[in-house]
């Protein structure tokens, strides 16, 4: 099982390097007053990269409003 992981770890690298290899090519993006100038292949991954974080708190936010929803509110304590 280990060298199967190996493989896959070996193959996903070669292909992120013939991605970054065939885009290596620059593009300008404009953001209301900023403009940056990179590489196709450095947008790519940063995009990924944000939608990876911004999808994994959006998932933790919503299982969190969830999780509390749907739990059975405890008695409160009788005043004495």
């Amino acid at each position: 099982m280990r060298y199967l992981y190996a493989m896959l770890v070996i193959l996903l690298t070669a292909a992120v390097l013939v991605f970054i290899g065939q885009n290596i090519g620059s593009v300008t993006v404009s953001y209301v007053t900023m403009r940056f100038t990179l590489p196709l292949s450095v947008l790519v991954v940063l995009v990924y990269v944000l939608g990876m974080f911004t999808g994994g708190s959006l998932s933790g936010l919503f299982r969190s409003l969830f999780r509390q929803a749907t739990q059975p509110k405890e008695p409160e304590p009788p005043v004495s």
